[in-house]
């Protein structure tokens, strides 16, 4: 009998369909001389500090080193602190029962580090030493299922892989851990945390933020000229700014109703803007925030989603590239896309008989390769899938069309001894920004607005119609969106100034396509940074917690992205654990001691008058607010369900007896809700839902 290990149930029941096990079982399926099962995610996990004797934080303790790390079954947070999730542990006990029934084991989980995790130390849990294969696939048709089961590889092939994976969980741990514990000693705030890749993130966000806020804007001066021909003009701007009005001013009061410009320079040249490449993950986040305002998460979940479907490859690539091998099945899904009603237009000119083959190259796909629909029809699709979907198969088609050619003309002219300048850009074939013909793509193409069309020949002496100034202001760097930190984040690198250090990183960031998402969603879930629009800013919180961590080396961005190259070259072979974890120690220490170093202002703790017993106030504190008066026993948790209460919450509680409606709160089974907190005639906290009816709560 042999086992087999998906990482999601509807993984496992689609393998097992195929291979031939169709009886079902209590977490299981059986047939056909197999027993295929499944993990729930992350089933199996690093043990929390107290499982190795730490207690609450302390001084004492820092910095935590556990040697070896122990695991222990995947914890979730409840009011009664950390608990065991009792479904993981029930289908772990089905796993150990599939595992024991079975002479060797084939390992189905995601083909990438996580997946790779996720088996292993589920294995190492349960104690097991039983031969394993790797069924490595990029897509869950059918067909790639039987094309990996022929070609299973040894496990032992990815040990390395795993031994990324691990080393890069256990450095998370050490340093957020330890870290954040720190942190909580030193401020007296104990729901804070630092992090590996959060820390720099959050770093990022703020520098920007602040540089963005103490701009000085500084105004300068533009002169331009009107010149006509034909019944048409164009406008030609001086080559430079003046940096006073009164500048500005002379240079205008130089003209004249007889003034004439002469031509001295008509350049035209053809330039091309290749096709892009097709989607990894970070670039479709970042296409998805910018034309569809959906965050980097949502896209993340809703890929997955399509990829369990079956109906697009493995959504957490980091390629963007295709091998030679895959043309056949990608020549078949342009046909299917170029009769999609989206691209129906664009498909029937589009040249299939000379694809553009820049995606296309065996060596740049790394283990898996750029993000491709597989073909299958897709059916029931809701707006969000429909909308990845379909930026997934029109970027397919932008990528194997031809480049989009455009004609760039520039003209210069002189005037009362004065040097002028006109450019625009014209599309002359759109090549592949035909697919999607968007007005902000457009936007961009010009350096300078194209005021006016009228064309001249060098050597004319042309009468000057018109001239004038505009007064303009420098500008900030924009605040980052989504889509912007996502780029930073893939390419922090690019921005170091150190050298050496900038060669060892290149292309590299920080995180990894498949977390990037994770660490902005945890940014959220601290309260470090908000959403202003579609720019994400921090929090009063989060330029709190950056002002006292910014010089450290746990907000380093290059130190951390150093690291991203070193997970890089252990899954490569050529770099020991040992050495890397050795780093990683060294810095924890580092880290631990700067962070206890820090000093704080004493936290200032507000209070409310009580409106139970009248005379007590009402303290309010990170978790609970609760009154001073030992008689009253007034006492208001603040996690309500998944919701936080903060501060303007509990004044409108404790002032009126109910907060205004809080949106987005989650049921025991998941679904979401509007509601009211408020008080009942006991002061016992309770919600109050909207009458739809009448639009008031009830």
């Amino acid at each position: 009998m042999i086992a087999i290990i998906a990482e999601k149930p509807s993984v496992g029941q689609d393998i097992a369909r195929v291979i031939g096990a169709t009886e079902k079982k209590d977490g299981y399926m059986a047939g056909n001389g197999y027993l295929v099962t499944w993990a729930l995610g992350h089933l199996v996990s690093l043990a929390m500090p107290s499982a190795y004797g730490y207690g609450k934080a302390s001084h004492e303790d820092l910095p935590m080193l556990p040697e070896p790390f122990q695991f222990v079954v995947r914890q979730i947070k409840t009011d009664r602190g950390m608990v065991t999730d009792i479904s993981a542990a029930k289908q772990l006990k089905v796993i150990d029962e599939v595992f024991s029934k079975c002479d060797s084991i084939i390992v189905a989980t995601d083909a990438g580090r996580e997946g790779e995790l996720i088996f292993r130390y589920i294995y190492h849990y349960l104690g097991y030493t039983k031969p394993f294969k790797r069924l490595w696939i990029s897509s869950l048709t059918d067909e790639a299922i039987r094309a990996g089961m022929s070609n299973l590889k040894d496990g032992e092939a990815y040990d390395s892989l795993y031994h990324a994976a691990d080393c890069r969980a256990k450095a998370d741990w050490l340093v957020g851990m330890n870290a954040s514990r720190a942190l909580a000693l030193a401020s007296g705030m104990p729901n804070n945390s630092l992090g590996r890749v959060q820390t720099p993130t959050l770093a990022m966000i703020c520098s920007r933020y602040k540089e963005n806020r103490d701009f000085v804007s500084t105004p300068y001066w533009q002169l331009h000229i009107t010149l006509e021909h034909l019944g048409e003009f164009r406008q030609f701007a001086h080559i430079e700014d003046f940096k006073s009005k009164e500048q500005a001013e002379a240079a205008h009061a130089r003209f004249s109703p007889d003034s004439t410009a002469l031509i001295t320079k008509v350049e035209r040249k053809r330039t091309y803007q290749q096709a892009p490449l097709l989607y990894d993950l970070t670039t479709l986040q970042k296409d998805c925030n910018t034309h569809h305002d959906m965050s980097a998460e949502k896209t993340l979940s809703v890929a997955q989603a399509l990829y369990e479907k079956k109906y697009i490859s493995y959504p957490r690539t980091g390629s963007r590239y295709i091998s030679h091998d895959l043309m056949e099945q990608v020549y078949d899904s342009l046909w299917k896309i170029a009769t999609m009603p989206e691209f129906k237009e664009y498909g029937k000119r589009f040249d299939f008989e000379h694809l553009n083959m820049r995606s296309v190259d065996d060596d740049k796909v790394t283990d898996h390769h750029a993000l491709i629909i597989t073909g299958i029809e897709p059916e029931e699709l809701s707006a969000h899938e429909q909308i990845v979907y379909t930026m997934i198969a029109g970027r397919m088609l932008e990528a194997f069309s031809p480049r989009c050619e455009k004609e760039s003309l520039v003209m210069e002219a002189t005037a009362e001894d004065m040097k002028f300048r006109s450019r625009s850009t014209t599309i002359v074939n759109p090549g592949w920004r035909a697919v999607f013909a968007r007005k902000e793509d457009a936007e961009k193409d010009e350096t300078e607005a194209n005021k006016g069309t009228a064309r001249f020949v060098e050597g004319e002496q042309i009468p000057v119609t018109g001239y004038g100034t505009a007064q303009r202001k420098t500008i900030p760097k924009p605040l980052y969106t989504e889509a912007t930190l996502l780029a930073a984040m893939e390419t922090c690198g690019r921005n170091i100034t150190n050298e050496k250090a900038k060669e060892a990183m290149k292309e590299l960031g920080i995180g990894t396509p498949a977390t990037r998402a994770a660490i902005i969603t945890t940014l959220f879930k601290r309260d470090y940074i908000e959403r202003s629009g579609k720019a994400l800013v921090p929090t009063e919180k989060g330029l709190y917690i950056y002002e006292a961590v910014k010089d450290m080396q746990v907000a380093n961005v290059e130190l951390t992205g150093s690291w991203e190259k070193t997970l890089l070259q252990i899954e490569q072979h050529t770099l020991e654990t040992r050495s890397f974890m050795h780093s990683i120690e060294s810095f924890t220490s580092q880290v631990t001691r700067e962070v206890l170093g820090l000093k704080f202002p004493a936290p200032k703790q507000r209070s409310l008058p009580c409106p139970k017993c009248g005379t007590g106030k009402v303290m309010i504190r990170p978790k609970v607010a609760k009154c001073d008066n030992p008689d009253c026993g007034l006492l208001v948790f603040r996690k309500v369900l998944n919701k936080e209460l903060n501060e303007q919450h509990l004044e409108q509680l404790l002032s009126s007896g109910a907060t205004k409606l809080i949106k987005g709160f989650k049921g025991k089974k998941g679904n979401s809700f509007d509601a009211a907190v408020t008080f009942d005639d006991e002061f016992n906290v309770t919600l109050a839902f909207p009458d739809k009816k009448r639009g008031k709560k009830r």
